[in-house]
């Protein structure tokens, strides 16, 4: 599998856990919902205060494993390079995965400001390596 295939797989299933390290080295696993941006990029949202944001503030590299709703069925996984964008630069951000997401808010105004007052920031993943590119 491609990397162009595996957000293709992103931007229609938005369930994930994705997969940091603490600092021992041991894996820390997260459930989250993922979207893909326009340039190719895994996009999640979280609180600045999460232990997956200290994690990748600390070792910015990081893996999602990306499923359908059903659970078992075809599923990805994205290993890349992190970036932590904070607000106020991640509004725009935060809107956008909103959107791609869920679709339109009801009140934008009401999101702004609960994302503000939840200090929430976008995780955003460069993806390196993409797969699985065979089955067991």
């Amino acid at each position: 599998m491609d990397i162009p295939e595996a957000l293709d797989h992103v931007r229609q299933n938005h369930q994930a856990v994705l997969a940091t390290s603490r600092q021992d080295g041991s894996p820390q696993l997260s459930p989250v919902t993922v979207a893909a941006d326009a340039d190719g990029r895994v996009l999640i949202s979280s609180r600045e205060t999460a232990y997956k944001v200290r994690n990748l503030r600390r070792r910015p590299t990081a893996s999602v494993c990306g499923f359908t709703d059903a659970f078992y069925g075809p599923w990805v996984q994205i290993d890349g390079d992190v970036e932590i964008v904070s607000l106020p630069e991640a509004m725009d951000l935060l809107v956008d995965y909103y959107r791609s997401v869920a679709g339109e808010h009801p009140d934008w105004d009401d999101y702004r400001a609960a994302m503000t007052r939840d200090q929430r920031c976008i995780i955003r993943i460069t993806p390196r390596r993409a797969g699985p590119n065979r089955s067991g």
